[in-house]
């Protein structure tokens, strides 16, 4: 029995594990011929407080997304990934990648990294990527660096 990913969505958010997931993301998807998701959430929870005070946090937030997200997609379509499609969402991203990217994408596979950038909120109430694993619709593949072997 062959089983292919046909739309692959990955989750990017500049850490070194992220970009690792990028990596095997743009494999997977050369493989299997599939359309890749890349996406990108701004996890408005962080700076909310602090953008009360500072609305240039949140003009600066959606500056990264946007040119991490243009980064990825012109790495992925020079490597060879054939459909490529960003995504630039607002929420939880416990919520928003094993939810609403899953589905809106219909994603038969998610990759995202082990840990991310958000160490405190891991500490605090759990990592993203566990969240993923226990609530996403489909196959997920959570990468880790070497550092993290």
């Amino acid at each position: 029995m062959a089983l292919q990913y046909k739309n692959i969505l990955v989750g990017v958010d500049g850490s070194n594990e992220a970009e690792w997931a990028f990596q095997k993301a743009i494999e997977i998807a050369k493989r299997n011929d599939s359309k890749l998701s890349l996406l990108h959430v701004i996890d408005t929870r962080s700076f909310a407080a602090v953008e009360s005070y500072d609305r240039k946090i949140a003009d600066r937030a959606e500056r990264f997304a946007h040119d991490l997200l243009k980064k990825y997609e012109d790495q992925a379509l020079q490597s060879g990934v054939k459909h490529v499609n960003t995504l630039l969402e607002y929420g939880s991203p416990k919520v928003i990648i094993p939810k609403d990217a899953a589905n809106k994408v219909n994603a038969d596979l998610i990759i995202c990294g082990a840990t991310g950038l958000n160490a405190v909120e891991r500490f605090l109430i759990g990592s993203v990527s566990d969240h993923i694993v226990r609530s996403a619709p489909c196959d997920v593949l959570i990468v880790r660096t070497k550092e993290d072997e």
